[in-house]
């Protein structure tokens, strides 16, 4: 049976405000566990806590990144993990991990969240806490054992710091990934043919970095998830349709296209110097529409994490002509003019449960299922939910 989507959902702020101020106060009925509780025994889905983890990333304040903290920790229950609750802030008397998460085959993952990577990040003190969870015995081994960081908004310093892990070489130690990553990783355990052992190998790759893989595998499920659910005809053989093989026609096609922070710089940032100063835009070789976008064509633009944060007329066609003011231009060598864009950067069009359930791309499906599909790549929309999407 479809779900319905949940107007009766409990927004975060809500939540928080109904547990009390979080903090590491011992106890049974104290807000942080108040608040744990709430989510073992109502957020059992990863669409739901998708939006409340992008809740806490849009707005500020101790609260909400200390309940960001919960539900990283939440999120890694939702994967399988056994996890070990952190505190909140450090004390010189106990180890001060965000998370201790415990594998089906008894590898260990301890957990640092970072909202941005702004705060200064120092190897050494996660990796003593690793030491110290080995002197306890909660780690058999040093081997078995990695530290991951979680960081909500990536900025220009990541490379830095994934330098520095190979500087100090500490790539079978430490990891590095985006809250937006970790949520894919869950969505396609829950999902689909992906389990915890697959997982595991992810996260013990060779590398520090781990987006670029959960990427791929994201983008793949994400072109066939955009194929609506409809019922074959009896006598009709149903075909699925590529984004490239949307009919083109001389009438106005509307497109949602995500942007992530890199290293060069934030999501929005690359909005406003490219769709709001320079009126222009890149796509790469296998970005999906780049064969069938055109003039006149209305384009949004998704900052992930945060919601779509602008709109634009399409003024060109694409043209193999990389552009300097494309950071990484051998990558999105496709470039294409734009007119009369609008932003809205300070108030993001939140795609939430309430909006997902007026769009038409959501008709018939279930709500409580993972939606990120709707934002992980270049795809058409209709007019109706252009509009939506861009305050329209």
């Amino acid at each position: 049976m479809t779900g319905s989507l949940t107007d009766d959902r409990i927004p975060l702020k809500t939540v928080l405000d109904l547990v009390g101020k979080l903090d590491d106060s011992p106890g049974e009925n104290t807000p942080r566990e108040r608040f744990r509780v709430y989510l073992k025994n109502n957020v059992n889905n990863v669409a739901q806590l998708r939006d409340f983890i992008e809740e806490c990333l849009r707005e500020t304040g101790d609260q909400y990144s200390k309940a960001l903290q919960d539900l990283i920790n939440h999120l890694g229950k939702l994967m399988g993990f056994e996890v070990n609750y952190g505190r909140y802030q450090g004390v010189i008397s106990q180890t001060g991990y965000d998370g201790h998460w415990i594998s089906q085959t008894k590898k260990h993952i301890v957990i640092e969240v970072k909202t941005t990577e702004v705060y200064s990040i120092k190897t050494a003190t996660i990796l003593s806490y690793i030491d110290a969870l080995v002197s306890e015995k909660k780690i058999p081994e040093r081997d078995v054992a990695l530290g991951l960081y979680v960081v909500g908004k990536p900025d220009p310093e990541i490379n830095q710091f994934e330098s520095l892990i190979r500087a100090e070489k500490l790539i079978q130690q430490l990891r590095i990934i985006s809250v937006n990553s970790l949520i894919s990783l869950a969505e396609l355990m829950n999902e689909y043919d992906v389990n915890h052992d697959d997982i595991l190998a992810i996260i013990f790759p060779s590398g520090p970095k781990i987006d670029s893989i959960v990427d791929l595998m994201s983008r793949l499920v994400a072109q066939r998830q955009l194929v609506p659910p409809t019922a074959p005809s009896d006598d009709t053989e149903t075909k699925e349709t590529e984004p490239d093989e949307i009919t083109a026609t001389t009438e106005t096609a509307y497109w949602l296209t995500p942007i992530k922070s890199n290293d060069t710089g934030t999501a929005e940032d690359s909005v406003r110097g490219l769709v709001g100063d320079e009126k222009l835009y890149a796509f790469g070789d296998r970005t999906p529409g780049r064969k069938t976008i055109k003039p006149g064509d209305l384009i949004c633009f998704y900052a992930t994490t945060n919601g779509v944060v602008a709109h634009a007329k399409v003024a060109s066609y694409p043209e193999r002509k990389p552009s300097s003011k494309i950071k990484h231009a051998e990558d999105y060598p496709w470039t294409f003019k734009l007119a009369n864009p609008k932003l809205y950067i300070d108030n993001p069009v939140v795609i939430d449960s309430n909006l997902r359930s007026r769009l038409d791309a959501f008709k018939g499906r279930d709500m409580n299922k993972p939606w990120a599909w709707f934002v992980q790549f270049t795809h058409q929309v209709s007019v109706h939910d252009f509009n939506l999407l861009t305050q329209k």
